[in-house]
């Protein structure tokens, strides 16, 4: 006799198969063809990887930035160039840069171009952690003061021409009437600039400067300043001032030479592109709202196999997304805790209790998510409480009439039959036939059966039936 697949194994085989081969695709190089196609022919000396990152710094740009610079060590590049032109960024993606420039065996070299460009905020750390910092002119950087905490409040008007000449000074020492957590954060991002700067032999009373005060230069300013080592109009006017330069790399002392070098571009590809999409936080909110429902309407309503492979799909995006992006933990826990709660209303009514609980806890926990006030990094309030209307009709509307369609009594199929009355087609003990609905089906019953008794199916095991006597004649019903 043969088994049946239980449907609920089949769904989750399909969900997971599904969900195992997009990771397999999204976790490879199969959407960085392009690049691989311009790599493969980089194999003479001479060669110069050029990156661009406009825009904060995101992890989908420290991502691009990384796997730049590994290709480049791996076709023997003379060194990388990064084109930089960013307002700012997250202090986690700027430090896995920082820690691979400083890591790597070929130097970085950051130009911040084209004119007009800034390199604030993160920017400067990264412009002080590689060998060489150059930029273009017009261009700008500084502002490093951690924004996370917000800029330090400026001192009272009246107060200002007392306390000028102090001001900077007892910043520096950490004496500003800031909070601890304030103190803490600038002092930590001045030691960290400050041995940067120790490191590639740079101006560090500018660089304490741009993260105590919010300092900016110029380039003029900078060269002069000994923040960068050169203003270039253009690329190839910055390579012509490389060739023959000296760099300490690590413990020994290289000379570039750069003749006619091969300069490979090497472009965002679509693993770079996705990761751009998907770390927005608003998208990475959505993604991970729609994960859960998707998962939810598939365990309430089993049979469909769409709400529950796409749930599953955005769920695990979602948590990759939240994974790079800085999050409170506390929000998150909040945000599923009211989930839970406006879920637990539908299934357990409490006259609202769980449901406006659970909307107030999914309300905050969503404020809270993101653990940054980074311009850029922020769901929008509109979105927040549309969100959360929306949630609260799915889950005390929807979800209740989900629940009181499953209650209902079935009225088609073999499990319509349980508890129907049939009549015996022919005297039996043990096994029988009865007619039930105008058909006739095999049947057991442990006690003796008369022929046209009445009986009542307690059970359905393919196309037999398990029934039982009916005793009392009141309990009994016509059968068609």
């Amino acid at each position: 006799m043969s088994h049946k697949i239980h449907p609920h194994i089949k769904k989750i085989t399909v969900i997971a198969i599904i969900v195992g081969v997009f990771l397999y695709f999204f976790s490879t190089d199969i959407f960085s063809s392009n690049n691989n196609s311009d790599t493969k022919n980089a194999v003479r000396q001479g060669k110069i990887f050029s990156l661009t990152v406009n825009g904060a710094i995101s992890p989908a740009n420290a991502d691009y930035f990384i796997r730049g610079l590994d290709k480049a060590v791996e076709n023997h590049a003379v060194l990388l160039l990064l084109n930089l032109n960013t307002p700012g960024g997250l202090d986690k993606s700027m430090r896995l840069m920082i820690q691979a420039i400083l890591c790597s065996p070929i130097p970085v070299v950051i130009y911040i171009s084209p004119k007009g460009a800034r390199g604030a905020s993160a920017g400067t750390y990264l412009m002080y952690a590689s060998h060489i910092a150059a930029m273009a002119p017009a261009t700008n950087l500084g502002s490093a003061t951690p924004i996370s905490i917000g800029m330090i409040k400026p001192p009272e008007p009246e107060k200002d021409k007392v306390k000028t000449d102090s001001d900077s000074d007892d910043l520096v020492k950490g004496n500003s009437t800031g909070n601890v957590l304030e103190r803490k954060m600038i002092n930590d991002a001045q030691a960290y600039i400050r041995s940067l700067a120790q490191l590639r032999g740079r101006n560090e009373e500018w660089a304490v400067q741009a993260v105590s005060e919010a300092a900016n230069i110029s380039s003029d300013e900078a060269l002069e300043k000994k923040v960068i080592d050169l203003v270039a109009y253009n690329q190839d006017e910055l390579i012509k001032a490389l060739h023959q330069r000296q760099i300490k790399l690590g413990d020994k002392t290289i000379t570039l030479q750069l003749v006619d070098p091969e300069i490979i571009e090497f472009t965002p590809d679509w693993r770079t592109k996705i990761l751009i999409v998907i770390t927005d936080p608003s998208l990475a909110y959505l993604l991970l709202l729609a994960g859960i429902y998707g998962l939810m309407f598939e365990f309430l309503n089993p049979g469909g196999l769409l709400p529950g492979t796409i749930g599953a799909i955005c769920l695990i995006v979602a948590l990759y997304a939240l994974n790079m992006l800085p999050i409170d933990m506390a929000g998150l826990i909040l945000l599923l805790i009211g989930i839970t709660l406006m879920i637990g209303e539908a299934f357990v009514p409490s006259f609202g209790v769980l449901g406006f609980g659970g909307i107030i806890s999914f309300t905050i926990g969503s404020f809270m998510l993101m653990d940054t006030s980074l311009p850029g990094y922020q769901i929008a309030p509109s979105l927040i409480i549309s969100t959360a209307l929306v949630s609260a009709f799915i889950t005390l509307f929807v979800l209740s009439m989900l629940l009181k369609v499953r209650g209902r009594p079935i009225v088609s199929g073999e499990e319509e039959l349980l508890d129907q009355p049939a009549i015996a087609v022919n005297d039996f003990e043990g096994h029988g036939r009865v007619m039930i609905r105008g058909e006739i089906w095999q049947a057991v019953c442990e006690l003796s059966v008369k022929k046209e008794q009445r009986v009542r199916v307690k059970a359905i095991d393919g196309l037999i039936l398990t029934v039982e006597p009916i005793i009392s004649e009141s309990e009994s019903e016509s059968v068609t």
